[in-house]
């Protein structure tokens, strides 16, 4: 009978220590999941607004196009009926063109544009009064350096060739003249070459930066002389033999896409 209850004891005895073994191991195993779970959820989480913020930043558009007004300063020297040269004043002269442009990185691109201005320059000769007017187009084509063209405000250079079409001119001439004084004649060349360079600053006006303000400064230095010879008896060339040199600025709206 004795050995009888000893048996008994010992058996729930040792079913008591194997069923808290039992349950410790079962409440590691999922204090483990738990954790596990928690922490891929959290990286989850911060892989997800690391996405979001990527998706939220502008993306760079490759094309653009825009409007422009330019505002330009210019002065031009002119010859006198007796021979001499009449040193030009500066005058301004309110241009307008388009542009183009193709982005091929944030930082680096190529502008093309197609710019109409007036040359005007009035000057007296004696007892005459001389109005002089020259149109042209001007197509610079330019290489654009940007700070970030995805940022709200962009910082840019731009230099290249331009060439110059002349779209023609207007000689006015007002006073009274002896009779033996020869005539004044603008002869031109059809067209220059030159170099244009600039800085300008985009202010981009919607979220996405897609619509902007374009400000700006612009020069250009002509490497072809203006003038052609004139061979006509009792006639004289008023524009001197230089090249063009103008000084302006821009304002503007563009579009990128």
């Amino acid at each position: 009978m004795k050995t009888l209850k000893r048996l008994l004891l010992l058996t729930h005895v040792s079913l008591f220590f194997s069923f808290a073994a039992w349950a410790q191991k079962n409440v590691d195993t999922t204090t483990n999941n738990q954790s596990t779970t928690t922490t891929t959820t959290t990286t989850t989480t911060q892989s997800d607004n690391s996405v979001a913020k990527e998706d939220n930043k502008p993306h760079l558009k490759h094309v653009e196009f825009g409007i422009r007004y330019m505002p330009t300063f210019s002065s031009l020297d002119v010859h006198t009926s007796n021979g001499g040269t009449l040193k030009g004043t500066a005058t301004i002269s309110h241009g307008f063109g388009i542009m183009t442009g193709l982005n091929f990185t944030k930082n680096i691109g190529v502008v093309a544009e197609v710019n109409y201005y007036q040359i005007n320059q009035k000057y007296a000769d004696g007892n005459l009064n001389h109005d002089l007017k020259i149109n042209y187009f001007n197509i610079p084509i330019l290489l654009s350096l940007n700070t970030n063209k995805t940022a709200p405000v962009n910082l840019n250079l731009v230099a290249g060739p331009q060439f110059g079409i002349n779209a023609g001119s207007k000689f006015e001439t007002s006073g009274n003249s002896s009779s033996d004084s020869t005539t004044a004649v603008v002869a031109l060349r059809k067209g220059d070459v030159g170099f244009a360079y600039g800085a300008g600053l985009e202010f981009a006006l919607n979220k996405n930066h897609t619509f902007r303000l374009d400000l700006g400064f612009r020069g250009f230095y002509g490497l072809v002389n203006m003038d052609t010879p004139t061979n006509n008896q009792g006639t004289y060339n008023v524009i001197v033999s230089a090249s063009r040199k103008t000084y302006g600025g821009y304002a503007g709206l563009a579009w990128m896409f």
